[in-house]
């Protein structure tokens, strides 16, 4: 299948940020799945139900065409979902802090 007609399966919305067509799941969820999980497609199909068989074999094969932009893309995926991560744990929201204040009223009625 030439690049041109594997292209068709995605939507380019910038250069971080492909998605499968008529769905929202990006082509990194795919890809995580399959690299860094080791998961085959047809598992990943069944998780991902919005999405088709066909739909992870085009993402992986277009991973394949361009391993070395995908990898970079990847990569930087990666690296700013640590950084959102880290900077959630410095800058909690407010109902984060409401939440463990009362997990940890519900635990001392718990004790008492």
């Amino acid at each position: 299948m030439p690049t041109n007609e594997i292209r068709e399966y995605f939507n380019f919305l910038s250069s971080e940020d492909i998605r499968l067509k008529e769905s929202r799941i990006g082509i990194e969820t795919i890809l995580y799945e399959y690299i860094d999980c080791g998961r085959s497609p047809e598992e990943i199909a069944q998780i991902y139900k919005s999405i088709s068989l066909e739909q992870v074999y085009a993402t992986i094969l277009y991973y394949l065409q361009n391993k070395e932009t995908i990898s970079v893309y990847m990569r930087n995926w990666i690296e700013h979902g640590h950084i959102m991560r880290e900077q959630q744990r410095l800058n909690p929201p407010p109902v984060s802090d409401k939440l463990r204040q009362l997990r940890t009223e519900r635990q001392a009625k718990k004790q008492r």
